[in-house]
């Protein structure tokens, strides 16, 4: 089952110094009632952009009903 979440995101690659803000809904083909911790989020979202985890900072995550 696919859960979707609203999402605000720092993604820091590129030049240093620079950063970009995300928002939006991202759905997740995860378990409706799953837990994920900030970290978890973060690996994922640095996956999709192809990036390494720590150049994502996860600002707020919430279950969208």
């Amino acid at each position: 089952m696919h859960a979707k979440y609203y999402t605000r995101f720092i993604l820091k690659a590129g030049e240093p110094g620079y950063a970009d803000e995300y928002t939006g809904v991202v759905e997740l083909n995860q378990p409706a009632n799953s837990v994920l911790d900030p970290q978890e989020i973060e690996e994922i979202l640095a996956r999709n952009f192809k990036v390494e985890a720590n150049a994502v900072e996860l600002l707020n995550w919430s279950r969208v009903h």
